[in-house]
């Protein structure tokens, strides 16, 4: 997959800008602030529909302008149907976006998810390892979804059914009417079993793939691992949501359910958030999304997804820079977009070989070449 070119207008703090990309480096400077940050969002945001920083669409509007636009220009050489199109996105204050392929609105968004495939490593996410759970969760959705229509329309159904039962359990003058929570229940069992099956296989795959990746990152000197853990794992999903109805019915909301799915991540046997250096949760994101990033392409057949990386050179060491300058280099990997303050970093990757690149020097939201 690759983005020949993209047109900002009045997204975050970028006013306007028409920018036309190499086909493997695309590498953007400037200090903290400027906006390098907020281009790989757009990127982002023409890939999954919204911001990978905000749920607010309304809040990646330019301050004092009334509305904002994306489009990028993609080629697929691997599918002859898909070969060049268009995707472009809009949106006034207060009214809905509209996304559309070829001038062509889409009339659900879930039919554009996967299209663009897109692995996108930031700063934040070592709330992967840090935060709660639902960062965990979302991770696997955000993967399997690029890849499988039913999945999303399986948590979709899940999650409105969850709102429902949810919504019952609180009622405070007249009890739950048991035939409804049963009908809700059951549903959250059937769209419960096929998410869980869905992220089981998709952990299984990824685990190997991210071990190889930490280890060559890490040099071998520490061992992670990701273990899956949900409910689905105690017996059937129905009986473990209603064995507790009662429990639910005094606490408000569903405890059992894969919407508690969580992984758990362990350095050397112990929990990495309590364990891992910065250096050493910082290579565990970046060795995740490397891993998610062959994942994608050998479930696409081998169409290569764009590879955003933001700022990931910071709190690591030489030697872990220098592994992972080796990664990023190398032909497994297709477009590259890549964000950084220091301009030896980029120097250091650019060296690595003789392949095309385009250098953009980003300040105050705009962008020169």
């Amino acid at each position: 997959m690759l983005l020949k070119k993209l047109t900002i207008l009045n997204y975050r703090n970028v006013r306007e800008a028409s920018l036309e990309f190499s086909p493997k480096f695309n590498c953007f400077i400037g200090a903290n602030g400027v906006g390098k940050t907020n281009i790989l969002d757009a990127v982002y945001f023409l890939s999954f529909c919204h911001s990978a920083f905000t749920s607010q669409d309304s809040q990646v509007i330019r301050h004092d302008e009334q509305l904002f636009m994306l489009e990028g220009e993609y080629s697929e050489a691997a599918s002859e149907e898909l070969a060049d199109f268009t995707i472009s996105c809009g949106m006034k204050r207060g009214t809905k976006k509209h996304f559309k392929r070829d001038k062509k609105e889409y009339k659900r968004l879930s039919e554009h998810i996967g299209l663009i495939p897109i692995v996108m490593v930031s700063p934040g996410d070592t709330l992967l390892i840090e935060g709660g759970s639902e960062e965990r969760r979302r991770l696997m959705d955000m993967v399997i979804s690029q890849l499988d229509v039913a999945y999303i329309e399986a948590l979709n159904r899940y999650n409105k059914a969850l709102q429902q039962r949810n919504m019952m359990l609180r009622q405070e003058d007249v009890e739950p009417d048991p035939d409804v929570m049963s009908i809700l229940e059951e549903q959250m069992a059937v769209e419960g079993e096929l998410i869980y099956a869905k992220r089981r296989d998709f952990i299984e795959q990824l685990v190997p793939l991210f071990q190889q990746f930490y280890t060559t990152v890490s040099g071998g000197h520490e061992q992670v691992l990701l273990n899956y853990v949900s409910h689905c794992q105690r017996g059937p999903l129905l009986n473990v949501i209603q064995r507790d109805r009662m429990k639910d019915r005094a606490v408000g909301y569903s405890l059992h359910g894969v919407h508690r799915d969580d992984l758990e991540i362990l350095l050397d046997g112990h929990p990495m958030r309590r364990e891992g250096s910065q250096g050493q949760l910082k290579t565990f994101v970046i060795a995740l999304k490397l891993a998610q990033f062959d994942f994608l392409k050998q479930s696409r057949s081998h169409t290569k997804p764009l590879l955003l990386l933001d700022d990931i050179f910071d709190k690591l060491d030489a030697k872990r820079v220098e592994k992972i300058v080796e990664l990023v280099s190398d032909d497994r990997f297709g477009q590259i977009f890549i964000t950084d303050t220091n301009r030896d970093h980029l120097d250091q990757i650019l060296s690595q070989g003789h392949f095309d690149y385009k250098l953009f020097h980003v300040n105050d939201g705009e962008i020169e070449f």
